[in-house]
């Protein structure tokens, strides 16, 4: 099922020279949150340099798998069984998203989604920066409770009208994105790009499971639901240990330093151990526990009651969300000689 509709809009006449000259809002639906998980529908809405709708495009796509929670984006596997693959839509979507900045609600996941698609397709995705809307409220200082996609429609008075439907929540990103750009534009804020590097070979290896696995709402737990398990499995690694001395903990508005020791808890968009090479790699402490010493904790579920929330709360341990940790990776401040 494909979908395309165009429309023209009026701009703002200043206009940083250094911005991008075009944005790709992207949202896909996904059997999971899992590296072996697959894309189920893509909505792309095409914004020129200013934040203007040009067009926008939708399609179902078939999986070859168990469609996952239907309970949350609805998608049964009698809807996606005549859909398309994912290669049979690959080169229309490469369309949409080339020589644009793809713009995505904790955009690391959706990019992260496309590239995997893409290098089991054998192909290469099109994208080299992505912007994520989280980093740019923070950037802007939203006064947001949260930084949840409906909290950002709020802020920006967007009517959701169908909640994890690829195309509304596409819509209403691209809505509340226009008037993000145009208060960065004004307000000379150097947009939060970061790098998109696409995969270049991919092997579907599923990871064993551990432990019980979850199911949904009314569920018995049989249906194999990879992202909605506690963890996947993956061996142990001996880091070597980290050259720079602890300089405490993390402090709000202030960059990380070379040897803090950071903590992981919960589910990450990015895999796990990638996450925690990319912090080892600037010269972070990663941390298996949380104790006095830790300077901060990474969780996408500070309300989670894991072993590691707790303490992180009971020693005070600041705590910040995936998305907020990648921006702070951008920017770590040496060690002291």
């Amino acid at each position: 099922m494909l979908e395309d509709h165009t429309t023209t809009a009026s701009s703002p006449t200043e206009w940083p020279t250094a911005y991008p000259q075009g944005y790709a809002v992207v949202d896909v639906e996904t059997t999971g949150l899992a590296r072996d998980d697959r894309i189920i529908s893509a909505a792309v809405y095409r914004l020129d340099a200013r934040g203007e709708v040009e067009d926008h495009w939708y399609t179902l796509v078939n999986p070859e798998r168990d469609p996952g929670p239907v309970w949350i984006h609805g998608l049964t596997s009698e809807v996606l069984e005549g859909a398309p693959l994912f290669q049979d839509v690959a080169e229309e979507f490469a369309a949409r998203l080339d020589g644009r900045v793809l713009v995505a609600h904790n955009a690391v996941f959706d990019w992260q989604m496309i590239a995997r698609e893409y290098a089991r397709a054998e192909r290469e995705a099109p994208v080299r920066q992505r912007l994520c809307t989280i980093a740019l409220s923070k950037e802007l200082r939203l006064p947001l409770p949260n930084h949840k996609l409906e909290s950002l429609a709020a802020h920006f008075g967007v009517v959701q009208q169908r909640a994890h439907h690829a195309l509304d929540d596409a819509r209403v990103l691209a809505e509340a994105f226009r008037p993000s750009l145009r208060a960065a534009a004004a307000g000379g804020v150097r947009l939060p790009l970061l790098e998109c590097r696409p995969l270049t070979e991919w092997s579907d290896r599923p990871a064993p499971l551990i432990g019980r696995q979850a199911s949904g709402p009314g569920g018995s737990g049989q249906g194999g639901y990879s992202s909605y398990r506690p963890s996947s499995w993956r061996p142990s690694r001996k880091r070597p240990a980290c050259p720079y001395p602890n300089p405490g903990r993390y402090e709000d508005d202030k960059p990380l330093k070379q040897g803090m020791r950071v903590a992981f808890s919960g589910d990450t968009s990015v895999e796990r151990e990638l996450l925690e090479d990319r912090a080892a790699e600037a010269g972070l402490h990663v941390a298996t526990s949380i104790s006095r010493l830790t300077s901060l904790l990474v969780t996408n579920d500070p309300d989670s009651g894991t072993s590691k929330v707790v303490k992180a709360r009971q020693f005070g341990t600041p705590v910040v969300d995936e998305a907020a940790f990648g921006q702070l990776l951008r920017d770590v401040e040496s060690a002291d000689d």
